[in-house]
Order: C-alpha cells, then sequence, then structure tokens
C-alpha cells in the first residue's frame, strides 16, 4: 500500500511530465550546454584574436625576416576551424535555447545536435593536430630532415601561436564534453 506522500510525489511527477516542466538534472543538462557553448565561443574567438595579432620581425645579417601565421598552412587552417567553429557554437547557442528548451522537443532535435557537436569535436582536433605538428617542427626542429628549430629566434610569435593553440583545445575539450552530454541526452530521450 503506497503512502500518502508516495502517492503525492509520483501525482506531481505524472504533472511535471505531462506538463512540460524539465526535471532539476534536465535543466543542468541545458545549463551545461549553454556554458560549454558560450565557452567555445569565447575560445574561438579569443584564439583568433590571438592568432591574426601574431607576428614578428627579426633581422638576421642584416635581411628582415617576418613571421606570420599565414606563412603556415597548419596555422591557416587552425584559423579557417576557429572561425567556423566559432560561427556554428553561436548558431547552436541560439538553437539549443529557443528549440532544446521547449517542452515535447522531438528526439531529431537532439539527434542533429549530437551530429552537430560531433562534427565540431572533430573539426576541432584535426585543426589543433595540424598547428600541433608544425609548432613542434617550429620549437624543436627535425634533426633528420634537416630542419632547425626556429622558435628560438621568433619566440615572441611561438608563445603567442602556443597560446592559440591551448585555447583551440580548450574549445575541442568543450565539444567533447558537448558530444558526450548530446548522446546522453540523446540516450534518454530514446528510451523514454
Amino acid at each position: 500500500m503506497a503512502s500518502p506522500m508516495t502517492k503525492e510525489r509520483s501525482s506531481f511527477m505524472l504533472q511535471t511530465k505531462s506538463s512540460g516542466m524539465s526535471s532539476p538534472s534536465q535543466r543542468r543538462c541545458s545549463v551545461a550546454q549553454l556554458i560549454l557553448r558560450v565557452l567555445a565561443v569565447a575560445f574561438t574567438a579569443a584564439a583568433i584574436s590571438v592568432t591574426v595579432t601574431s607576428g614578428q620581425s627579426v633581422v638576421i645579417l642584416g635581411f628582415t625576416f617576418k613571421a606570420r601565421y599565414s606563412y603556415s598552412s597548419a596555422m591557416r587552417f587552425l584559423l579557417g576551424v576557429d572561425a567556423v567553429v566559432c560561427a556554428f557554437s553561436a548558431l547552436s547557442l541560439i538553437f539549443v535555447y529557443l528549440l532544446l528548451n521547449r517542452s515535447g522537443s522531438h528526439l531529431t532535435n537532439y539527434f542533429y545536435l549530437f551530429l552537430h557537436d560531433m562534427v565540431m569535436t572533430v573539426l576541432m582536433i584535426s585543426g589543433c593536430a595540424a598547428a600541433t605538428a608544425v609548432g613542434y617542427i617550429g620549437r624543436y626542429g627535425e634533426e633528420r630532415i634537416g630542419w632547425g628549430a626556429v622558435c628560438g629566434r621568433i619566440g615572441k610569435f611561438c608563445n603567442r601561436n602556443l597560446v592559440s593553440l591551448v585555447l583551440s583545445y580548450l574549445t575541442f575539450l568543450a565539444y567533447l564534453a558537448l558530444a558526450i552530454i548530446s548522446a546522453s541526452k540523446l540516450m534518454s530521450r530514446a528510451t523514454e
């Protein structure tokens, strides 16, 4: 026999589900998604700013050499990835706020959100991996091939690119967390 408190609690839960009110765990999930997406926008915008403003000129034996992000295809690729991810993060922020917080969101919305998060995660790690490889060679060189380390001469430029790369990796981690949250939300909605 159920106690009056148990009947009252189950009645409240049925009203909550039928009226579209979200549970505390759903609200926490939505808040976490919003925060991670805002962080992704902030990290990518900061990475873009640091990358675009990085540059250094050095004089060696009377010749002036310039180091710019645009001279490296990997850094241009990372900049393009950061720009795309920043724009799509802002759009997904609007999508999450408007569509998924409404009652009765469809399972397809959660699937599209999961798909978006996975694409952004893969895009970020590809840009980060390319820039990391070039940055490693710039900092440490590759003796067997004959490529010398250049960061000893253009340290300011290398350090700014390192900051940009760290910000991009933080964006990757934010999107990895978002993909996990989206997948778990998709699975929980599929079993309801």
